[in-house]
Formats: structure tokens, sequence, C-alpha cells
């Protein structure tokens, strides 16, 4: 990203505030899936502010003291406090201990946090909402309103800030979420059967992978800290279970960076058999790769095909005399296999795997 701007529409919102403020921290009945039904929402168009606009664009004309700190930890964590309060009574150092506090990696340090009166949100964010986040930069109101802290949007937009600075291909994470979080939520397969919506945080907000796993993240570090698991702002069926909160501390603490490559070496015999089978576990969604390499003059058939072998998912193609590559996108989808079919006299051949 991180150009374009992501912001909350929680619960102190117009004529909604008095009554949202009160459950936005209490999760809701459990539905007949197991999972705590979210409570309405207005349309999400009357409540998000206009996505062209960014808080960089209007931040130069109001008051700010604080800068680069060293938080507690030994991290250094950027947090600029308005004007508006005055040291004694909002702390610029107690908001880096306290960031300094959640789950992260290296992100933290590439952060510009600012925390704004609501008047000034409003003014930098767009009406209605009470934080927002964008190009590393993350504004968050500095006052209880109708019952929402500060502190549960301060964590909401640094999750965005995360999302921002993980990897995810062949998807952007900060629109679908990390990969192991996006991977545990079917947020593919969602995709697919349009239950969820990338990058849509207006009319499909709440089903918005993205304000979801910011969600996510809100929840991770406030039940790391003690607190109740509270979940309202997004759609129910995105309720994190055991596994999408540790996939959370997964994602925030030991990104995932790269494939995994396996590299081996066969060879067909004379008189055993034409058809070698290489299963591979797929724990993640994401881009797999295959490269089979044949001495000159093999022509071997290269598939990738269901763990059972009765079906085939992608095909290989030649990319050059001796090389055939093939290429498929996992989609909920926890195991596969290679296939190779001799083609010619027998020999050795090489297959390399890319899986996420």
């Amino acid at each position: 990203m991180v150009d374009r701007r992501r912001r909350t529409a929680v619960a102190a919102l117009c004529a909604l505030a008095t009554t949202m403020a009160a459950t936005w921290l209490a999760a809701d009945p459990g539905d007949d899936s197991g999972r705590p039904r979210a409570a309405l929402f207005a349309a999400p168009s009357a409540l998000v502010a206009d996505a062209g606009r960014s808080p960089a664009r209007k931040r130069l004309s109001l008051g700010w003291h604080g800068g680069q700190l060293v938080a507690a930890s030994g991290e250094q964590v950027t947090v600029f406090v308005s004007d508006a309060y005055p040291p004694e009574q909002v702390s610029p150092q107690a908001w880096a201990d306290f960031f300094a506090g959640l789950l992260h990696d290296d992100e933290l340090r590439l952060a510009t946090i600012r925390i704004a009166a609501p008047s000034e949100v409003t003014e930098l964010c767009g009406p209605h909402a009470l934080g927002c986040y964008g190009a590393d930069e993350l504004v968050v109101g500095g006052d209880v309103v109708n019952g929402v802290t500060p502190q549960a949007i301060a964590r909401h937009e640094y999750g965005h800030h995360l999302a921002a600075h993980r990897r995810n291909p062949p998807w952007r994470a900060l629109d679908w979420g990390p990969k192991r979080w996006a991977t545990v939520e079917d947020v593919c397969r969602r995709t697919a059967s349009r239950t969820a919506f990338p990058a849509d945080n207006r009319e499909n907000y709440r089903l918005d992978p993205a304000e979801a796993f910011a969600e996510a993240y809100r929840a991770a570090n406030e039940i790391r800290a003690g607190m109740p698991l509270g979940w309202n702002l997004v759609d129910g069926s995105f309720y994190p279970d055991a596994a999408a909160l540790d996939a959370v501390a997964q994602d925030a603490s030991l990104p995932w960076s790269a494939p995994t490559q396996q590299k081996l070496a066969r060879r067909f015999a004379a008189t055993g058999p034409r058809r070698l089978l290489v299963p591979i576990a797929l724990p993640l969604d994401g881009e797999v790769a295959v490269e089979l390499r044949l001495p000159p003059g093999r022509i071997d058939e290269l598939e990738l095909v269901t763990a059972d072998g009765l079906t085939v998912l992608a095909r290989g193609f030649w990319s050059s005399t001796t090389t055939r590559r093939l290429a498929y996108v996992a989609c909920g989808l926890r195991s596969a296999a290679v296939r190779v079919t001799r083609k010619g006299s027998p020999g050795r051949l090489t297959l390399t795997v890319s899986r996420p």
C-alpha cells in the first residue's frame, strides 16, 4: 500500500452512537454456526468518509508535540499528540509504550502515529470516523467517544498498518489479510463465492476481510491483555476462533516471507512404472509452481493433480526444450500431488516444487 486509507466506522455515529457503544465491546449470542451474530450497522456508505481523502493532506495545519521516542521495550516509536491535549493529559511516551506492547515486528518503526482530538479526527479522516490509516500513518482519537476507547481504535488501525507490511501473494495482504489469517478464514474461497469482498470498505464494509483482519488483530491483543473478546464492527462470520487468533499472532510476530521450495531428483527405470506421483502439502493458500527438468529428447508430461490423482488441476507447458513448468493458485486445497508421466526412454529427472 499504501496510499489508500482505511478508516474505522465504529459505534459512535450519529443516531446509532448511544445504542452501538453499549454493545461494541460485548460479544453477541451465537447463531446456529457457533459464531456470534454481529450487531447491525447502518449502511456503511453513510458511516465511512470519502475514500479519496488522506490524513496527510490536512495534518500540517494542526499543532503537534512529540516525535520519535524510545519505548520501554527499547524500540523507536514515532508518536505525535495534538496540541489540543496538554502533555500531562495525553502523553506521547505512554502511547509509544502502548504501541510497542502490541503484537508486531519491524513494521512498528515505519509507523507515524497521531493522537488527535475528535474534531481533528473528523478533519483528518472524514465525517463520523474515529480513526484512519494510510501511507504508514495512523490517526486515533484521544478521547473515549460513547464508550469506544482510543485504545480499541488504535489496535484496529494498527492492524491495517501491520497488514500493509505483510505478504500474501498473489493477493495484497492489506486487502485480503496476511497469509496465515487469510488461509484460516478461507478468504480466497469466500471471495469467489461472494461472501467476502476485499478492498470494499464501503457498501460491503462488514464483509471486507481487511476490516475483519484489523478487528481480529484488535481482539487478539485485547485477549492477550486479559480483556473479553468483543465483536460487533464486522460480520459474525469472521468471528475469530482459536486457530484464527493463533494465525493473527503468527502473522504479526513471524511474518510469512517467501514460498517453500523443494528440489527432488528422481529416475524412471526401464522396467519400472511409467508414472511418478509426488504428494505435496499445501498448508496455506497461494501460488504453487512446479518445474520439471529432463534430459534432451525426453518429452515427459507434467501435471498437478488432486491428492487422489483423479482431477487434473494444472498441466505443464514447455518453457525450453528440456523444461516444463506449471503454475496454480491453491484456494482452500490443503494437499495435492505432482504427476510425471514418462514419454521416452528411461532416465533421470529433476522436480522443483514451490508452495506457500
